[in-house]
């Protein structure tokens, strides 16, 4: 299974190709493709390639698929004996993001890239067989 910790938003995730992310608010447009630059430690299949404090030629490759908002966070602050109460929300502004790829050195390990170049691959070797 091959992963990456990126750092999106000013907070750390564990993404892998195929899944979606909920990360704060990017300024693009549904459909658009997000290229995550600041990859933090790439696993390829028990292969660990640890950046310091970025790993050079790592991205990861997404695709925006909506725009929505956090749950709602009650903020509530008291002074007890002095009749001051303070009642605020807050939703956070979010952006969701489907992960395609994950690529080192220009070349996708993992995520739809790989698959189309693995599977010319698996073609040539059944027709060998036969």
């Amino acid at each position: 299974m091959t992963y990456a910790i990126v750092e999106a938003g000013g907070k750390q995730l564990r993404v892998e190709p195929g899944r979606f992310y909920d990360i704060d608010r990017l300024a693009l447009e549904v459909d658009d493709q997000v290229t995550l630059d600041r990859v933090l430690f790439v696993d390829n299949d028990g292969e660990a390639v640890v950046g310091q404090p970025v790993v050079e030629g790592a991205v990861v490759v997404g695709s925006v698929v909506s725009h929505l908002r956090g749950r709602k966070i009650i903020v509530y602050k008291m002074q007890p004996k002095k009749k001051t109460r303070k009642k605020q929300g807050h939703r956070q502004e979010l952006t969701r993001v489907m992960i395609n790829s994950i690529e080192m050195n220009g070349t996708a390990i993992a995520g739809e890239a790989a698959a189309v170049e693995a599977a010319p691959a698996e073609e040539t070797a059944v027709a060998a067989a036969e």
